[in-house]
């Protein structure tokens, strides 16, 4: 749970708590219970990380170690949502209004969960906070980002990873979308690049910005698994969020 991260879209991660339970075929081979696993740990069990941990941003804040503007990447090994961490959520929401120098991303399985744990003062979304759905098909882009349309939100988002079938966003209102194949030591499930094509060229005729982390596999090439060059570039696109958002 390293604060730097490796996550290309992301510049560190934040873990105010651990653990989560899978929700669809997404998560199948999903990397924290193959970490949690090999560690002799229970990765179904949800628990508040320790104190310094709960606070990192607030800290990062005062030692400058992560930098103004940076991205962090909320319960990369977890789910920001889940239903275990309702205690612990609201102490979460006054540390991310307190950091207004970062953009916190939150991504989730769980966007049904969203507008009841959403704090008091929410309004029109913190100007800070970016909600992003996992859709790693049809089926979950269908079900979820429809649910995450309707949340007020600066950024709206959908992160196709593992992606593993053709998604088709046909006209929803999406801000910002990720692409990146399944990454496994013994066997990730492939990722079709016409898939991920489709979904880059969806996103040029909508003006959607777009990300591709990677191609999926089980080893690195330049850094990511399976490599991340889509027909001759790296795409690296984000919103615009200096920019006013109407919702």
């Amino acid at each position: 749970m390293a604060e730097i991260t490796h996550i290309q879209w992301a510049h560190a991660t934040w873990n105010p708590w651990i653990g989560c339970h899978k929700k669809s075929i997404g998560c199948l081979q999903c990397y924290m219970h193959r970490e949690m696993e090999f560690y002799g740990k229970d990765p179904t069990t949800v628990v508040r990380t320790s104190s310094n941990t709960f606070r990192n941003p607030l800290r990062w804040v005062k030692n400058g170690k992560v930098q103004p503007g940076s991205r962090i990447f909320v319960c990369s090994w977890s789910d920001f949502f889940i239903q275990e961490a309702d205690p612990w959520r609201n102490e979460a929401w006054k540390i991310i209004r307190m950091t207004q120098q970062f953009n916190h991303i939150i991504l989730t399985k769980r966007p049904e969960r969203i507008h009841n744990c959403l704090p008091s003062d929410w309004g029109e979304g913190y100007p800070n906070v970016w909600l992003l759905v996992s859709t790693e098909n049809q089926e979950m882009f269908n079900y979820r980002f429809p649910i995450l349309e309707h949340i007020r939100a600066r950024v709206k988002g959908i992160s196709a990873e593992p992606l593993l079938g053709h998604i088709d966003i046909g006209t929803h209102k999406v801000d910002w979308l990720i692409t990146g194949g399944e990454s496994d030591r013994k066997a990730p499930r492939v990722c079709d690049m016409k898939w991920v094509r489709s979904l880059r060229d969806q996103c040029l005729t909508l003006e959607i910005p777009f990300f591709h982390k990677q191609h999926g596999g089980s080893k690195k090439i330049d850094g990511a698994y399976g490599g991340r060059v889509l027909d001759g570039r790296i795409w690296e696109q984000f919103p615009q969020v200096n920019e006013q958002k109407q919702n």
